[in-house]
């Protein structure tokens, strides 16, 4: 059995987010999640509102957690934005908004939770990318660039961060039965289900599943470890 830990989802609130905080509650485990609102959603859980663009608010978000759940000892940087563009039609903000949510974002998350890790010799970092990342997306150049990015940061973290007994992962899952997911039309949720081998999207739950795989003791030897859960529709990349 695992020991109960504090760990921080950010973006849990909702898919993806929301179903590895309530699978890590189920397990004992001390959760809470930032959300750009506070709104309370389970009374096991701690909702805290930060926008992971505010360095500020960051720190609120930290110390209030410190305070009534102890140090983060695991984090989920799952929280991330879309604004889908074609190349020659996005903006510099389209890009930069995006790349400073899911990126920087995650790596001003990481930076304030390897404090306590460090000190504490035992840590979890656990980076929400997708398969777009390595594949590419039309239309999603800025969405794919912050969820590449990912990869490199998390790998770099692991060789700074493993002498430490911090280990640094990512998850790449392929399309999810989520609210981004169906906001697009039946002709898009089409086209990309037939590319998928496996023939139909993830649901959240089956991402929480390796999410809360890699938080665990039983992931302890795996770091710098790319994570494809995409039903075979990133083979190769």
């Amino acid at each position: 059995m695992t020991e109960p830990r504090t760990i921080l989802v950010t973006g849990g609130n909702r898919g993806i987010g929301l179903a590895s905080a309530q699978l890590l509650a189920d397990q004992g485990h001390r959760v809470a999640v930032t959300s750009r609102n506070a709104e309370p959603f389970d009374d096991r859980i701690l909702s805290i509102a930060c926008d992971q663009t505010d360095p500020e608010a960051i720190d609120a978000a930290f110390e209030t957690i410190d305070s009534e759940l102890g140090s983060v000892e695991v984090l989920i940087a799952n929280a991330g934005i879309t604004r889908d563009q074609l190349l020659l039609r996005m903006s510099d903000e389209d890009f930069s908004d995006v790349v400073d949510t899911n990126l920087t974002g995650s790596y001003r998350m990481a930076r304030r939770a390897a404090r306590a890790m460090l000190r504490a010799r035992w840590g979890r970092l656990i980076f929400v990318s997708s398969v777009v990342g390595l594949l590419g997306s039309a239309g999603q150049v800025n969405y794919a660039a912050s969820k590449a990015g990912l990869v490199g940061m998390a790998r770099s973290m692991a060789r700074e961060l493993g002498s430490r007994n911090i280990t640094a992962n990512v998850v790449s899952p392929g399309p999810v039965d989520t609210e981004m997911f169906a906001s697009l039309t039946e002709e898009q949720q089409t086209a990309i289900t037939d590319q998928v081998p496996l023939g139909r999207v993830a649901q959240p739950t089956e991402i929480a599943a390796t999410i809360a795989f890699l938080a665990s003791d039983s992931a302890a030897y795996i770091t710098g470890a790319v994570i494809p859960i995409d039903g075979g529709l990133g083979m190769g990349h």
